[in-house]
């Protein structure tokens, strides 16, 4: 992981990282079948290194952070699995649940930021949350680009830490 990255993960290793839709997807894919990362359509552009990554991040975080919008995307998409990796990754949701730490934001708040009508509900409960207080990882560059450059959030694009493990 490069220097830039370093800093602003240890900066926030102890306040807490938000963890985007597609990034939680990938470890519960992975926490109920690795060998599916690969094979599944949500997650088939991730490599079971980035799973392992991830458990790396996971583990020297002191607090993740997640918000209802992104658990109801990820609890939906992990539906597309067939059984028995539905199953087990549905028992990754709900074993996720006891760690994570869930925050909301009402929608009526969210919907009155000035990024709704372009990113929708769970990107901006990401912003709402996220300012002056959490790290966001995410592989989606146009939220990345948005919330470093419009919203002053910090952010890492899990596309750029990508195959660095410590």
């Amino acid at each position: 992981m490069n220097q830039y990255y370093k800093s602003l993960y240890q900066k926030y290793r102890q306040k807490g990282i938000l963890i985007d839709t597609n990034i939680l997807l990938l470890w519960v894919v992975g926490t109920a079948n690795p060998d599916r990362i690969e094979k599944f359509k949500r997650t088939e552009k991730f490599k079971v290194k980035d799973y392992h990554l991830l458990l790396q991040i996971f583990a020297d975080c002191s607090k993740v952070v997640t918000t209802p919008h992104i658990l109801t995307e990820v609890s939906n998409l992990a539906g597309q699995l067939q059984d028995p990796d539905k199953t087990q990754a549905f028992l990754a949701i709900a074993k996720a649940t006891e760690k994570l730490c869930e925050e909301y934001q009402t929608s009526d708040r969210i919907t009155k930021g000035d990024g709704f009508t372009k990113f929708g509900l769970t990107d901006c409960a990401i912003t709402e949350l996220a300012r002056n207080s959490y790290l966001v990882l995410t592989d989606d560059l146009r939220l990345a680009h948005y919330l470093e450059n419009s919203q002053q959030i910090d952010t890492i694009n899990f596309n750029h830490i990508r195959g660095f493990l410590k």
